[in-house]
């Protein structure tokens, strides 16, 4: 897994005598304060700037688009003291900035580039993966983490943790600030785009998303994308088709072929003279979800529980036609839903900033869509209005602690009403043994305490489903790196992309009755109009329920030795009914089986062992190469 890590000498110790580091590690910084090392990064994927006389470096390692004056302009910001310039270069990448002041490290608002650290007696070591710091620490995993993902919504479960203890989590959105004498501390990096109307924000909307669609398309080496036949990977399919040749990858099987995907992607790739079009038919390739789980010791690891692992046959599959291409770089179209759709929450934002009547009509149109009765939902959505944040959790908190049987949502999906809430328990609470329960419960109280009462419903979970599809996004990448080769890019996570369409309300980005209004505003003339027109969106419910039925044997057993069980937080026979429910083709929390059958496989493949990640070198013998 690559990674990149570093170290900062805090003044009550020096790292420059440390003969600990990555293992196969390249040099890419060092100084007096300490040193910086990337792991299975290319060397063109290390970007490095510095200022007159040594007053400022730049750091960017990963995907970093910026042009050389770009780039140069951004270094010239940091050596005026402007730092944050740094981390509005287009891409997506860590920055790293050093100045007299010391360090200031920010990876990315979607969460895709995620920075964490731990204290140690010479200061600070921080990367860009926590299992490698977890090792080194002897750190455990933190058990409420794990379980509070599949259990609680609406929770920001994470935090400043991580899914370790004892490692420390640096929010998507925030940098790490070191400096000599002082303990370490996190600040939010500023949103740079004020609040703007659909109107006006659409230009800053198209040239984002244009150029990160567009910059990744003219690597040297072929590339390709998905096309699911959707708006957003039909939009970045169609963007990169404009700068050149590129392999368009659209996977099916024979429940999904039932829907129109096809039919639309077909269409797009015949109109796209550049585009070569490779199908790929899930149920001939004899592939489906949970294929391939029977052996934990073979499957791939990532710094946090991936859904991928239970699509990885699936993948495999629908990624052979890229390799066999020598794709240098696969687009999909990840964050549509994020950048260009809103939370149905955002209703309660748009009342709340004095929109009134349009928040009632939106608010009835949405129970009209959902197919819902009307006081019910707007009953809900008062009741959210007029309760803040804080309070929501610690009922929240009070009714895990109650115990199962009053847990706030009994059925496996979320009514109309219950979307509209501040937050919630979701069926899986169920399968927690009093500890469990206890164990979450005290999570939320924390997350209680620390709430801020400004909060807004619309803001927050728009925030969490943005991080939640960025670190799904990263850990796809990390499994695709080591099993295919093949890195994969989310163009629509890109910080500048989240920015300029964040910067326009979610209650203005969507329209009640409209699909993705943003998109075709955005695009029209760029990309076809009958897929900015589409009002279908396929559900993959089907296919799962065919996949999790086939490999009921190799899941019940994860389940069976599961070690949340084990560990006395988990009752393993009630998460084994559900998984038979759904075997069965009855109503059972998929979403949540899925979960925590991925959870439990990082568990059994999760790499404790400090030699795993850490090598032992002379350090002074060491000399950085860049």
């Amino acid at each position: 897994m690559r990674f990149i890590a570093g170290t900062f000498d805090t003044g009550r110790g020096s790292w420059a005598g440390s003969d600990w580091r990555p293992r196969e590690a390249q040099d890419v910084f060092s100084d007096s304060a300490g040193r910086i090392w990337a792991t299975g990064f290319d060397p063109g994927e290390v970007r490095r700037g510095s200022g007159h006389h040594g007053q400022a470096d730049l750091l960017a390692i990963g995907c970093c688009l910026a042009t050389h004056e770009e780039f140069s302009a951004a270094r010239a910001a940091v050596e005026r003291g402007a730092w944050t310039a740094a981390t509005r270069l287009p891409g997506s990448f860590l920055t790293v900035v050093r100045d007299r002041t010391g360090l200031r490290i920010a990876g990315d608002r979607a969460g895709t580039v995620t920075v964490y650290w731990i204290p140690t007696h010479e200061g600070v070591l921080w990367a860009t993966a926590a299992a490698p710091l977890a090792a080194f620490a002897q750190a455990e995993p933190n058990p409420a983490v794990l379980l509070g993902a599949f259990t609680v919504r609406g929770v920001d479960v994470l935090a400043a943790d991580s899914h370790f203890h004892a490692v420390r989590r640096v929010p998507p959105g925030h940098a790490l600030i070191l400096a000599p004498g002082r303990q370490p501390r996190t600040e939010a990096l500023p949103v740079p785009s004020a609040v703007t109307s659909f109107e006006e924000g659409v230009p800053a909307v198209r040239e984002t998303i244009a150029a990160a669609v567009g910059r990744r398309a003219t690597v040297a080496g072929p590339i390709s994308s998905d096309l699911s036949g959707g708006v957003d990977s039909g939009t970045v399919t169609s963007l990169a088709a404009a700068c050149g040749p590129l392999l368009a990858v659209t996977y099916t099987d024979a429940r999904m072929g039932e829907q129109d995907d096809m039919r639309y992607a077909e269409r797009i790739a015949h109109d796209h003279p550049q585009i070569t079009h490779a199908t790929i038919d899930g149920t001939r390739a004899g592939v489906q979800h949970f294929d391939g789980l029977q052996d934990p010791e073979v499957l791939p690891f990532t710094d946090t529980p991936s859904f991928t692992l239970g699509l990885l046959a699936i993948k495999t599959a629908q990624l052979a036609p890229a390799t066999a291409h020598g794709s240098r770089a696969h687009l999909t179209g990840r964050g549509g839903d994020d950048v260009l759709d809103a939370v149905p929450t955002m209703v309660i934002d748009q009342y709340r900033a004095g929109h009134r009547r349009e928040a009632l009509r939106r608010t009835a149109a949405f129970a009209r869509t959902r197919r819902a009765a009307l006081w019910p939902v707007l009953g809900q959505a008062a009741r959210t209005q007029h309760t803040l944040y804080p309070q929501a959790l610690a009922a929240l908190a009070d009714t895990i602690n109650a115990g199962s049987e009053n847990t706030a949502q009994s059925g496996p999906g979320t009514s109309a009403a219950q979307m509209l809430t501040w937050c919630g328990s979701s069926a899986a609470t169920t399968w927690l043994t009093r500890a469990g329960r206890a164990a979450v419960a005290d999570l939320v109280t924390t997350r209680a305490q620390t709430a801020l009462s400004d909060t807004t419903p619309g803001t927050l979970h728009e925030r969490l489903a943005l991080e939640l599809m960025g670190d799904g996004h990263a850990t796809f990448d990390q499994i695709s790196r080591q099993q295919w080769g093949l890195p994969v890019h989310a163009p629509l996570l890109d910080n500048l992309v989240v920015d300029a369409c964040h910067a326009i309300p979610g209650y203005a980005r969507t329209q009640p009755g409209d699909f993705k209004p943003l998109a075709r505003a955005a695009f029209t003339g760029h990309v076809p109009d009958y897929l900015l027109h589409r009002r279908t969106k396929t559900a993959f419910t089907s296919s799962l329920f065919a996949g999790l039925r086939t490999n009921a044997p190799a899941l019940r057993r994860i389940l069976t030795h599961s070690r949340l069980a084990q560990a006395g937080l988990l009752d393993a026979t009630r998460a084994l009914d559900s998984l038979d429910s759904a075997a069965r083709g009855e109503g059972a929390p998929l979403a949540a089986l899925h979960a925590l059958i991925v959870t439990e496989l990082w568990l059994a493949t999760l790499p404790t062992a400090r030699t795993t990640w850490w090598e032992q070198t002379t350090a002074h013998a060491q000399e950085v190469t860049l």
